[in-house]
């Protein structure tokens, strides 16, 4: 183990690029860490140990405890003391939940996926190049297709991507700016759920509410909340995110993307790959607390400490994948970890493929020569926020 912390979330030395230390982290199997809250944690790195972490009962969610490490200094996103994120609690609401986000329901949103993502590409090709993918595809498509899926109004779309913004700040605004969002947030959700009790629809929220085990036990009224929300901000913010990442790394990559339009047949794999790349951000919102002492590659990590499953850097265990290095597009075994492992993999990554694989499908479509209309170095990050995106894609065709 390094006997001196390492600075953590890692710097990316370019846009697209990955942090240097992913090529050489994993030369020990546990480092410490100093958060951005100031607080240390241990950073576990091969790919075996993570998904061993994300499985074990000894690793907890529940950051609520006297002493737990913080993620951040004015922001405890996905820290509520009211919602117990470890099981049983947290297998119960997660299976009411999966009972109403279906892989049926699921299936029942791509053709509107598509019709979305037709209408947005057409609206991109008559305004004509150059034109910001962010502010007309990635965004644009993934808070409609979210709001589709909550039964959120067209009209009261644009007032989201605010409040997720501020969700998901690690420092781009203070406590009293994120608590007033968040109060902005809640609000509309009490209100839009209280319409939904009324007047049920096809839509997730509804469905959520009707939603009951064999005990006919239901979400209360605050878990209901809590998932609405939480569906509505990281089910936008992610995917619209790796949307508008994948595309300029794909469009940074000229033999990959070539090979992509001759054979559009890849483009599954292609999406597999753009996630194995992690290109968001690196894995601080999967702190964990430890429970009791446990040993990782020979290295003893204490209870009452804090430990982050390094997905990224699992992402590129030479032990699992074959030139890690290499963006590959035709990689077949591709076991990576962006989504998580186990009782808390992500609840929307169905959904996820299915927007990536469309919007990327038909802009290639619709644009056969579409390329970056700057250089990928001039690309620019956003800075501040747990979820990292670029601030500005110009495309050109």
């Amino acid at each position: 183990m390094n006997t001196e912390p390492l600075t953590y979330p890692f710097q990316r030395p370019g846009p697209l690029a990955v942090p240097a230390e992913l090529r050489t982290i994993r030369d020990h199997p546990v480092h410490r860490v100093i958060l951005p809250s100031g607080d240390q944690a241990y950073l576990v790195t091969r790919y075996d140990d993570v998904k061993t972490l994300l499985t074990d009962p000894r690793i907890s969610r529940n950051m609520n405890r006297p002493g737990a490490p913080r993620m951040l200094g004015g922001n405890k996103m996905f820290q509520d003391p009211r919602i117990d994120p470890d099981p049983p609690e947290h297998t119960r609401i997660r299976q009411l939940v999966m009972k109403a986000f279906t892989p049926r329901r699921v299936e029942r949103l791509r053709p509107r996926v598509r019709q979305i993502t037709g209408e947005l590409v057409e609206a991109m090709a008559a305004k004509g190049p150059p034109v910001n993918l962010c502010e007309n595809l990635s965004f644009p498509l993934s808070i409609r297709v979210i709001c589709d899926l909550l039964g959120v109004p067209v009209a009261d779309q644009t007032r989201f991507r605010n409040w997720t913004d501020h969700f998901l700040s690690t420092g781009k605004y203070d406590g009293r700016q994120i608590r007033g969002a968040l109060a902005e947030l809640d609000a509309y959700m009490a209100e839009l759920i209280g319409s939904r009790r009324e007047h049920p629809a096809d839509d997730l929220v509804s469905a959520l509410i009707g939603v009951h085990d064999e005990d006919d036990t239901r979400l209360s009224g605050y878990e209901l909340h809590w998932w609405c929300r939480l569906l509505l901000m990281v089910g936008y913010e992610t995917t619209a995110s790796q949307l508008g990442l994948s595309v300029a790394k794909l469009l940074a990559e000229p033999a990959q993307l070539a090979l992509l339009r001759a054979d559009p047949s890849l483009l599954p794999r292609a999406v597999e790959e753009l996630l194995r790349w992690k290109l968001m951000s690196g894995s601080l919102s999967m702190l964990r607390y430890v429970t009791e002492d446990i040993d990782i590659g020979g290295v003893r990590i204490p209870g009452g400490t804090g430990v982050i499953p390094a997905v990224e850097s699992a992402n590129w265990d030479e032990r699992v994948f074959d030139r890690p290095g290499d963006f590959d597009i035709t990689r077949e075994h591709n076991p990576h970890l962006t989504f998580s492992a186990g009782p808390h993999f992500c609840v929307g990554a169905a959904l996820a493929r299915v927007e990536l694989e469309t919007a990327l499908g038909a802009l290639l479509r619709r644009f056969p020569r579409v390329r970056l209309a700057i250089p990928a170095g001039e690309l620019r990050r956003t800075q501040g926020t747990l979820i990292e995106s670029l601030i500005e894609i110009p495309i050109t065709w």
